[in-house]
């Protein structure tokens, strides 16, 4: 067994450097990004030096004996246990290759992507200034300078690029001419109530199947979930069965 290592010690109380790490897990994962480092880690023993104050504090006031405080750490204590009881009943809970695999085979009705595109655009106040845009690209400005050099959207930083969209996630006017468009085009000034856009379509994606590797740990985490259900509201039927339940009625 690994030697635990001994970070600080608070009147005779050791904090370990494992304290740390169960400190650092159950903090929400946004967060823990910051304090993931040596500096992060400093900082988080700090704390923990001062909660192990506060513990020695209480212990020494006699606060453990305070009935507000036994009556919530029986709520506390009958929490963890509720939370436990549900692991160990989970815990045998595996999904195979041919679980998955079956799943994605009855149900690839769900797996559909819809048709999508890939577009890139420049948005100016006018079509006169949209038009002059043009004109420049025609006698060599690239698209992607065009767009660092006059676009009012923040885009204009990736050259213009939003990425991939499916039908309903763009306004109607920009929406109806990049799916109407060739890949590889660009269009004429499109206005919206945005502005007015020059509009590149750089890919398109046709409506299709995805495969199996695309959707396997989405399947992997349904069929747990569906296996979950099935025990969760089995052993509900089993313990009902077993112990007394009363609903009072006011």
């Amino acid at each position: 067994m690994q030697e635990k290592k001994v970070l600080a010690v608070v009147n005779g109380e050791e904090i370990t450097e494992s304290d740390v790490e169960f400190l650092l897990r159950s903090i929400d994962p946004q967060r823990a990004r910051q304090f993931n480092s040596e500096e992060g880690k400093k900082y988080l023993l700090e704390e923990l030096i001062n909660q192990k104050l506060f513990y020695i504090q209480a212990l020494e006031d006699g606060l453990i004996e305070d009935e507000a405080f036994k009556r919530e750490a029986a709520r506390l204590l009958e929490s963890l246990l509720k939370d436990y009881a549900l692991s160990k009943i989970f815990s045998n809970v595996t999904v195979d290759e041919d679980e998955i695999q079956e799943y994605y085979n009855q149900n690839k009705n769900m797996f559909i992507s819809p048709e999508s595109v890939r577009a890139s655009h420049i948005l100016v106040d006018s079509k006169e200034k949209a038009e002059e845009i043009l004109e420049e690209m025609n006698n060599g400005l690239s698209f992607e300078e065009a767009a660092s050099k006059y676009s009012s959207c923040p885009s204009k930083s990736n050259g213009g690029d939003l990425g991939y969209f499916t039908r309903g996630r763009m306004v109607p006017e920009f929406e109806q001419a990049a799916f109407e468009m060739e890949k590889g085009s660009i269009s004429n000034p499109v206005k919206t109530q945005f502005g007015y856009h020059i509009i590149k379509l750089t890919d398109r994606k046709e409506e299709g199947l995805k495969s199996l590797d695309e959707v396997r740990e989405q399947i992997k985490y349904q069929v747990t979930d569906m296996k979950y259900n099935l025990i969760y509201f089995n052993k509900v039927d089993e313990l009902r069965k077993k112990y007394k339940v009363e609903i009072k009625h006011e």
